[in-house]
């Protein structure tokens, strides 16, 4: 991971738990004061997400306790790794398309972040620019030039 994702993660944990949490708790009680609650459908929505928040904190934690922080002083532009900018020519029409391959928990195809379990970039780690790799996709197999390599 990288330490801007890192950073992002731990921003992530804490808003989900000095607001998020702080929020479902108001709802629980808010429910919990309208009475019955074997018949009280808000009080047993507000339990779920309480569930579903906690298991999304703890899943974060989880993530972050495990992460392991990259040194992008040791990255090269001598072959496709991960942290690497990657800009590809499709062979069969032209198009140049750029990629940072980082990993899984960072990837964001919005901000041309692609995982490093995705086919692209399982194609393309490794290689050199200049090369042409054959890239299996779901739509079959695809050639990309390697066009340039960068962070």
């Amino acid at each position: 991971m990288t330490k801007e994702g890192y950073k992002k993660k731990m921003e992530e944990i804490a808003y989900l738990e000095s607001v998020r949490r702080p929020e479902i708790s108001r709802a629980i009680a808010e429910a919990r004061d309208k009475g019955d609650l074997s018949e009280n459908a808000e009080y047993d929505a507000a339990k779920e997400a309480q569930g579903m928040l906690e298991m999304q904190i703890a899943k974060l934690k989880d993530l972050v306790a495990n992460a392991r922080i990259i040194d992008e002083s040791n990255l090269n532009r001598e072959q496709v790794q991960i942290l690497n900018t990657v800009t590809i020519k499709n062979l069969a029409n032209g198009m140049q398309m750029a990629y940072t391959i980082v990993a899984d928990s960072e990837a964001n195809l919005k901000e041309k972040k692609i995982a490093t379990s995705t086919p692209i970039a399982q194609g393309l780690l490794g290689h050199k620019l200049g090369d042409v790799v054959d890239i299996k996709v779901p739509s079959g197999m695809m050639k990309f030039e390697i066009v340039d390599i960068s962070f």
